[in-house]
């Protein structure tokens, strides 16, 4: 294994081990749950939307490494984001994983990059984009829950 990839799975099983915003927010905008049957991750996403920013954001369930990897990041990503941005991240962590061939925008992806190889696994890609769905539902304010199938 590549230098590289071994610094990336460090940062997932650290995501995974100890994710970032695992938590319930108080008095959120927006809360909404999702669910991967394949693999069983299930989340319930806290959101806090004040003046068009994303001021707090948290998530808790239950999931695979990856699942709760991404969820924890993407949190990171967009807390403090303006909602549009947060729909760029959304777009551009969309494109990374469901479009392997097309080019990575580095810039609003960052520390996101490190997902990039689930991409080889399609089996994992729901895994992977379960809290993002969930993230676009909530600030779209689609209060069904969120599924990958």
């Amino acid at each position: 294994m590549s230098g590289l990839s071994e610094l990336y799975q460090e940062i997932l099983l650290e995501h995974n081990s100890k994710p970032r915003n695992f938590k319930t927010v108080d008095d959120p905008s927006q809360t909404t749950e999702g669910y991967n049957p394949l693999c069983g991750d299930q989340i319930t996403l806290y959101l806090k939307v004040v003046d068009g920013v994303i001021d707090d954001v948290g998530f808790q369930g239950v999931g695979c490494a990856i699942s709760r990897a991404s969820a924890s990041m993407m949190t990171q990503s967009i807390k403090g984001q303006s909602v549009e941005r947060a729909q760029s991240i959304f777009d551009a962590f969309h494109h990374m994983i469901t479009e392997p061939e097309g080019e990575l925008d580095y810039d609003t992806l960052g520390d996101l990059e490190t997902l990039s190889g689930v991409n080889e696994y399609p089996t994992r890609i729901k895994c992977a984009i379960l809290a993002w769905h969930t993230m676009k539902s909530a600030l779209t304010g689609d209060v069904d829950q969120v599924t990958t199938e």
